[in-house]
């Protein structure tokens, strides 16, 4: 079992961070500061979206065709090599319009204002962020050998740090401070750090990434 800290810590990961920057014109610094955060609220509303039966049946089917089997983690050179093709692009835009729905616009303009970074350059970091994650979870879906919504919704709290089950729930608590379900609508402050539940993202991130 892999979480998003063993893949960003690995030599995939690496090569990911220097890849995304070099299509960005970021640092790679910043590059991996924002990746750690936005891979976990790109999986975090995956978990969220796995509760109805719709959205678990939608992720496992999309997980099960050829363009998300995980082979993109195998190619990064490829990926980056001439600059990542635009229906790399595409499909990411399609994952996040898909996972974050009305609220990604809240999500770009937090995550700009914590890194620093310009909102169209968080925009591209998560077009690519998006199919690399999916592959990331379909690599680790069929290692562990899940084919339902109650077996990927464990499966994705694993991921999130695969740790204890009162850090995930917590996880699960910040990702939707206010508990009606919508997992965004505390985004902006969650980055910003103006959540004070529990730690707010601070607590999040440190638990998720050891920061």
């Amino acid at each position: 079992m892999s979480g998003l800290l063993d893949l960003l810590n690995s030599p995939t990961g690496k090569q990911l961070i220097s890849g995304v920057a070099g299509q960005t014109g970021q640092s790679e610094g910043k590059t991996s500061e924002v990746l750690s955060m936005a891979m976990p609220l790109i999986l975090g509303a995956m978990k969220k979206n796995v509760a109805s039966p719709q959205g678990a049946q939608g992720l496992m089917s999309a997980l099960q065709g050829n363009k998300h089997d995980g082979s993109i983690l195998d190619n990064l050179g490829g990926l980056f090599g001439g600059g990542v093709d635009d229906s790399v692009m595409k499909d990411g835009a399609g994952i996040l319009g898909h996972v974050f729905g009305n609220k990604q616009a809240n999500v770009e303009n937090a995550l700009s204002q914590k890194s620093g970074i310009d909102t169209g350059a968080i925009a591209d970091i998560l077009k690519i962020a998006a199919p690399i994650v999916m592959g990331f979870l379909s690599k680790q879906t069929a290692q562990s050998n899940v084919n339902d919504a109650g077996g990927m919704n464990t499966l994705l709290g694993s991921m999130l740090g695969g740790q204890p089950q009162q850090n995930q729930s917590l996880i699960t608590t910040l990702l939707d401070a206010d508990g009606d379900g919508s997992i965004l609508d505390d985004v902006a402050g969650m980055v910003m750090g103006t959540t004070k539940k529990k730690g707010g993202l601070g607590g999040l991130l440190g638990g998720l990434f050891g920061k």
